[in-house]
């Protein structure tokens, strides 16, 4: 029980770098694999400020063979090491050791720059259980390491050198991040790249001592070719074969500089990648809503001007972005970014500026180019007549309200008796038999059962017309109540958390992909609100004389295997599918709130997102055999 007194003495004021370790999800947005690569992030956006400004020119990141660590190191101006007579140390130990220290607050060192908080460094300092920081300038190479936000060492002078810049070495404390954590390669590779195009004439090489690879980037054709190689791996060809549409503002009285290159493709959804001072920023904020607002504006003056309007139907905003890919790169003086984690773009006036620029722009191209116009046209009024079919088709499905709790709902289902969606769930199953041991195993207050029967249609193939006629579908969009693609409607969801619950083999799991790309594609705004989840049913039962452990694949058996004392046979049992488990033990390990361990379905990257559901699910079958090829050696790793 909390005490009831509160006196000056339960007062605690945290030192020097002790928030962060305290508080670390204030400053890299949590402890999981994005908070671990966040570290990498805040060091390589160090040495890329230094590439903005004109000191710097390569920049190479080092991934070590235990996959836990890595080095970045740049040929900028170098960290200064002079003694700071306030603090009594030298410049580069406040800067590690000092939240809120470094050379960004000041106008003359950095015109634009990343990291204005001066915390990203220390920060990295404070959560590593090792750095290691050599820096060369004035003609001397010196080092000094650091462990969890302290200095180990004194600054040594490590003798002569030629050049300047900056090397960083540091590894990730497990005590905040786990001994499992470890450094995603493609993921970094991918990110890196992306900043090859942001800056043109930067060389980046990354070398994985795991593997032994090494690899250069470097791009001069800036961020429309970067454009070119997202619509080529989406695999949604740009409209007409057109090229990318490219503008380019040179810094103006407000400090604003920025680059955009856009298209129009096939695709069916919205993709924009934008970018502050080289920060990805996959929250969008005030430089997206000026993209957005400029480029419907300008379009529409087009339409108007020609009286390209169609009869018989409205275009929204949402009609004329449907297939755009667009990458946005601002160069801002200050800007004034939502957390330290620099996702999201708050700077007000941004938004005018933007939307004026690109509103001109576009509307000017467009009259320049009136063929490829009205070609973008008709892919706009398609888009119109292919939302107005989908929402008379949807309503043919739609759901009740919550004053209508038990109208039209499907007959398999297997409700709650809750109407409280804040209560309720949905467990969305595999087949008959696993639904009715579900349906059994359940807590009938807050618990409902979906049972499925067979493959769901392929959302990445079928048509809208054809999705929305299958019946397996039709029962999912019935039961969840809220409609789907642009009718939708959050405000009438039935159940806060969506579970789908596949057997825990290769089908199971192709089921659920199957169920994932459904969600994604049509219903993207219930996995952005956090209401899909993965249940994780278990493969194995292992009892060890009066213990048992249920494991939900062959790695874990494997893991646990290992584990046990040479001597000690145990007992395996193998579930060819989740009909096997008795009603008992599929509450105890997988609907039971308490003791399960779901997964909550997320998307950090859409257009990553969006390329691997291209490539397992599209109709190009080229694209599965090379990822088939590629992962080879882990199927057979995996083998069951």
């Amino acid at each position: 029980m909390p005490s009831s007194q509160y006196t000056e003495q339960d007062i605690v004021v945290l030192e020097g770098l002790e928030p962060v370790r305290k508080r670390p999800g204030m400053y890299i947005g949590g402890v999981d694999a994005r908070g671990y690569h966040h570290l990498l992030w805040e060091i390589v956006d160090n040495a890329i400020d230094e590439v903005i400004n004109g000191y710097a020119t390569t920049i190479q990141v080092v991934l070590h063979a235990d996959g836990r660590s890595a080095t970045v190191e740049d040929n900028g101006r170098g960290i200064p090491t002079g003694i700071m007579p306030r603090y009594g140390k030298s410049a580069l130990e406040v800067i590690l050791t000092t939240l809120h220290s470094g050379g960004k607050f000041t106008q003359g060192n950095y015109t634009h720059s990343g990291g204005l908080h001066g915390v990203g460094s220390s920060v990295v300092n404070a959560l590593s259980e090792e750095m290691v920081v050599r820096v060369r300038r004035d003609g001397q190479q010196v080092e000094q390491r650091y462990s969890r936000g302290h200095p180990t060492t004194p600054l040594k002078k490590l003798g002569p050198a030629r050049g300047t810049g900056t090397c960083v070495f540091f590894r990730p404390d497990p005590e905040i991040f786990g001994e499992k954590a470890r450094f995603d390669v493609p993921q970094i590779l991918e990110r890196l790249e992306a900043k090859t195009y942001l800056h043109k004439g930067l060389r980046l090489v990354v070398v994985d001592e795991a593997t032994g690879q090494r690899q250069e980037f470097s791009h001069q054709g800036g961020i429309a070719d970067y454009l070119q190689k997202l619509v080529r791996e989406r695999g949604k060809p740009a409209i007409a074969g057109l090229s990318p549409l490219y503008l380019s503002r040179d810094r103006d009285a407000s400090g604003l500089r920025f680059e955009l290159a856009l298209c129009w493709t096939e695709a069916t959804d919205e993709q924009i990648r934008s970018y502050v001072n080289g920060i990805p920023t996959p929250s969008g904020g005030t430089h997206e809503a000026g993209l957005r607002s400029g480029l419907v504006k300008g379009v529409r003056n087009f339409i108007e001007t020609h009286n390209l309007s169609p009869k018989g139907i409205s275009l929204t905003a949402e009609d004329i972005r449907e297939g755009l890919f667009a990458i946005l790169s601002c160069y801002v003086l200050e800007p004034q970014f939502q957390g330290q984690t620099k996702e999201r773009l708050n700077n007000p006036e941004i938004t005018a500026e933007i939307d004026a620029a690109v509103r001109t722009f576009v509307e000017s191209w467009l009259h320049s180019n009136p063929s490829a116009g009205e070609a973008i046209v008709a892919r706009i009024v398609a888009a119109a007549r292919a939302r107005e079919a989908s929402r008379a088709a949807s309503q043919a499905v739609s759901r009740k309200t919550s004053v209508s709790h038990r109208l039209n709902l499907p007959g398999k289902l297997a409700d709650c008796s809750s109407t409280d969606p804040a209560d309720s769930e949905l467990f969305i199953v595999e087949g008959d038999s696993a639904g009715g041991s579900a349906k059994q195993g359940r807590d009938r207050r807050t618990q409902a059962v979906l049972p499925l029967r067979g493959k769901v249609l392929n959302a990445e193939q079928a048509s809208t017309s054809k999705l929305l006629a299958n019946k397996e579908l039709q029962d999912i969009v019935s039961a969840l109540g809220c409609g789907l693609g642009k009718d939708f409607d959050q405000s009438k969801l039935r159940y806060g958390r969506i579970f789908l619950l596949m057997d825990a083999d290769s089908d199971g799991n192709h089921i659920a992909t199957l169920l994932l790309t459904f969600f994604y594609r049509y219903l993207p705004r219930l996995i952005e609100n956090g209401h899909v989840y993965l249940a994780r049913p278990p493969l194995y039962r292992i009892d060890v004389g009066k213990d048992t452990y249920w494991v939900p694949d062959e790695q874990a058996k494997e893991a646990l295997l290992r584990r046990l004392p040479k001597n000690v046979k145990p007992e395996i049992q193998r579930f060819k599918g989740l009909g096997e488990m008795m009603p008992q033990q599929l509450w105890e390990t997988t609907l039971d709130p308490r003791r399960r361990s779901a997964l909550r379905v997320t998307v950090s990257d859409p257009l990553r997102t969006d390329r691997v559901l291209n490539d397992l699910m599209g109709k190009d079958p080229s694209a599965r055999f090379r990822f088939i090829m590629e992962r080879a050696g882990e199927a057979r790793e995996l083998d069951v």
